[in-house]
């Protein structure tokens, strides 16, 4: 009679075994974790994919890399000042170079693009430089000067909303 009880409770349908549901929880999970991602692409999808010229982009590099080397031979420095929407530029060099018409004066937040400046300043004489901002300036900005034949540029870190000017020099990087 106790053989027949054993049979009886190894004889219980699958569905009533703990294994098999053991067993099947994680190909369960792996599906229901798939779905998730798949939703999860489609609501957010990737804000920008890779670029496939990777020559080009290196060639621009080495071409902004030339600009500070120029910077550097020329020993140009600039400071930089607002007030308000208008903002004033004083470039100086240390050898004798005819300094350009205009410049141009790039201002991009770090975080939002969409702030970004491009403000064409023009030569007040004597290597001051005038222009006008489009929107008040608030925290910190990534600044260049150029020239407009792209020839050379000054970078540097500006904490806008400060009372002092900001001083950029060339320093190219070897």
């Amino acid at each position: 009679m106790n053989n027949t009880m054993l049979l009886q409770r190894d004889e219980a349908p699958w569905y009533k075994q703990r294994w098999p549901w053991f067993l099947m929880a994680g190909p369960a999970i792996a599906v229901v974790f798939g779905i998730g991602m798949f939703v999860m692409t489609q609501l957010y999808p990737a804000d920008e994919v890779p670029g496939d010229d990777h020559y080009k982009e290196g060639l621009a590099v080495n071409e902004r890399l030339h600009q500070d080397h120029q910077a550097s031979a020329l020993g140009l420095r600039a400071d930089v000042m607002r007030s308000d929407l208008n903002v004033r530029l004083l470039l100086s060099t240390t050898d004798q170079v005819e300094l350009p018409a205009t410049l141009v004066l790039r201002l991009i937040h770090p975080t939002l693009a969409g702030q970004d400046q491009v403000v064409e300043m023009t030569s007040g004489g004597a290597g001051f430089y005038d222009g006008k901002l489009t929107a008040n300036l608030v925290g910190k900005w990534l600044v260049t000067i150029e020239d407009p034949a792209g020839e050379w540029r000054l970078q540097g870190k500006w904490q806008a909303d400060s009372e002092g000017p900001l001083h950029l020099h060339a320093r190219a990087k070897k």
